[in-house]
């Protein structure tokens, strides 16, 4: 059935099984706006302009506000000789410059190029030359990285601006209880940092940028233009940049909403990081879009979103299981009301039956899982909050068919037999950002749909309810953050002593896997660099969720008659 054909057109025999469990009143599908994201902020400052849009440590910043900066940092982008369709690096931690900064983006008719800000100056060399990128905007804890990273390029392809905040452009330091940061951020959030040298290039604060007078170029984004350049990795190779025009955004920030029981009223705590996928659209964009309070989380502190839900009372909790599990941990729990909570839900990895339990026992909360990648903007499945079942991902989000095929002969699976996850629907991004290859790879035509190729293998039950089983690609879910194994291995190739190197996941009791490297040494290195000396060098050269926590000395590397690293041998070897 074609997804955005009214269920009561078809056959009955033709309706999807799992519509039964459809929430009640909420549609189907849906008819996003046919208008740019930056519509979705003027709309909401216009409706309320004195109403909080972002909450961070106590400091608070209005829809008209929010607005107001937007338009003069796009100007300052114009200034700086950004142009439509220009892609515009950012990389930070959440804060409510993150918010300004990818508004204003969007305000300039450029794209935004979300950038993990734990990234290394090694990592981030891919992620301004691969886009092409003249401007980067960043903290300044992070800004030595980003120089350092476009200093060591060719001439050619560095970046020509660099726009710098500090984290107290947006606080005051002397904040108190509740909404006070852990005493042991203060020097990370207060010190002040010298601005670094941009070879070839201008570094501008972001409080000279925001005193820009000049007007904004009149905006002329549409549905069709590219919106957002997320990165996702892969079996092999680099990150690859998903092209995300707005309409794609714009159909999951509106369907979220409406799943969500989200409004104007909403409080959402915002502490998934909004460079991912999740973050981004399901609390960022559809906060804006509803004209919601986002409180602001740059980094997760139990304790710290325990104090900012009772304050603030916050309704909607996006996050990862292991933040909930972390919070029902603290010692000082019994201290915090949840009781304003309405909705909590995430996904990135299964949360445990008997933490869901107590939620429900406790607060009345059920906890949804839902499932999605960068590919398909967040969610592709979601499970209906009054019909949730845990360790699922759920059924195909608004708009979505999705189906388990065989992966070889792509033909569907039966009910409960094992196939990869395929998904066709609205959210679906337009391919690879110069990677026509493996665009092609990535989708498949069934039916006359385009269906994109998860490569992750699953099964669907009697409800219609889908579960994953195992992946096709090689990759390491370390606390909901993806880890691909040749991305590290081409980095931890950059050591002078590491001959070979294999990196597989093991067992972790919090994380649930973590990182972990078998490394053949150089015969010159043998004896003279210990394990820990390789994982004190990865964490200073790799994204600290990347850097291998295990690392293990072998002789050899197992290897298939063609010289290919059998690295399934090594992961069933970790795992017996």
């Amino acid at each position: 059935m074609d997804p955005l054909v009214s269920p009561s057109a078809a056959p009955a025999s033709a309706t999807p099984r799992h519509y039964k469990f459809w929430p009640k009143r909420a549609p189907r599908s849906i008819t996003p706006p046919a208008t740019s994201l930056w519509h979705n902020l003027a709309i909401s400052a216009l409706r309320y302009p004195d109403k909080v849009a972002t909450v961070f440590f106590g400091s608070t910043i209005t829809y008209a506000q929010l607005m107001q900066q937007a338009e003069r940092l796009a100007a300052c982008l114009h200034g700086l000789g950004v142009r439509a369709g220009d892609r515009v690096v950012l990389s930070m931690q959440n804060c409510p410059q993150l918010v300004v900064a990818h508004w204003a983006i969007l305000r300039a008719n450029a794209v935004v190029v979300p950038v993990n800000p734990m990234n290394r100056a090694e990592e981030l060399k891919h992620y301004i030359t691969d886009p092409d990128a003249c401007v980067a905007i960043t903290t300044a804890d992070l800004a030595g990285e980003m120089a350092q990273a476009s200093n060591a390029l060719e001439a050619k392809d560095r970046l020509a601006h660099l726009v710098v905040t500090h984290f107290t452009d947006a606080f005051d330091p002397a904040v108190s209880a509740p909404n006070a940061p852990p005493a042991a951020w203060m020097p990370w959030l207060t010190t002040p940092h010298d601005l670094p040298e941009l070879l070839g290039g201008q570094v501008l604060r972001w409080t000279d940028a925001l005193a820009n007078t000049g007007a904004a170029p009149v905006h002329t984004a549409n549905p069709d233009d590219l919106a957002v350049l997320p990165y996702t990795s892969g079996t092999t190779g680099l990150p690859k940049g998903c092209m995300h025009p707005h309409a794609t955004l714009m159909h999951q920030v509106v369907a979220a909403g409406i799943l969500g029981g989200g409004s104007a009223e909403t409080v959402a705590l915002a502490v998934v990081p909004m460079f991912h996928a999740t973050g981004m659209i399901s609390v960022m964009h559809s906060c804006v879009y509803q004209g919601a309070t986002m409180v602001m989380m740059p980094r997760w502190d139990r304790d710290l979103a325990g104090r900012l839900i009772s304050t603030w009372r916050v309704t909607h909790w996006a996050n990862i299981p292991t933040m909930v599990i972390d919070l029902l941990a603290s010692p000082n729990f019994a201290q915090y009301d949840l009781s304003s909570l309405v909705s909590i839900g995430g996904g990135g990895a299964a949360m445990p039956q008997a933490v869901a339990q107590r939620l429900f026992e406790h607060y009345g909360l059920r906890y949804a899982e839902g499932y999605g990648l960068t590919e398909t903007a967040a969610p592709s499945h979601f499970n209906p909050s009054d019909a949730t079942k845990q360790q699922c991902l759920g059924i195909p989000f608004m708009g979505t068919e999705a189906r388990v095929v065989d992966p070889d002969t792509l033909q569907e699976m039966a009910q409960g037999e094992q196939g990869e996850i395929i998904m066709c629907g609205p959210q679906n991004f337009r391919g690879y950002w110069k990677r026509p290859d493996a665009t092609e790879a990535a989708f498949v035509v069934l039916d006359g749909k385009r269906f994109f190729r998860s490569g992750d293998l699953g099964r669907v039950d009697e409800d219609g309810y889908y579960f994953l089983t195992d992946r096709l690609k090689r990759m390491i879910n370390a606390s909901g953050f993806k880890v691909w194994p040749a991305e590290v291995e081409a980095l931890m190739y950059r050591h002078p002593a590491i001959q070979e190197a294999c990196i597989i996941s093991a067992r972790d009791a919090y994380r649930g896997e973590t990182v972990k490297a078998v490394v053949v040494l150089r015969p010159g290195h043998r004896g003279q660099v210990s394990e820990q000396d390789i994982v004190a060098w990865c964490h200073e050269h790799m994204a600290v969720y990347k850097a291998p926590r295990i690392v293990e000395f072998v002789d050899a590397l197992p290897k298939s008659g063609s010289g290919k690293v059998m690295w399934r041998l090594l992961q069933e070897a970790q795992s017996t």
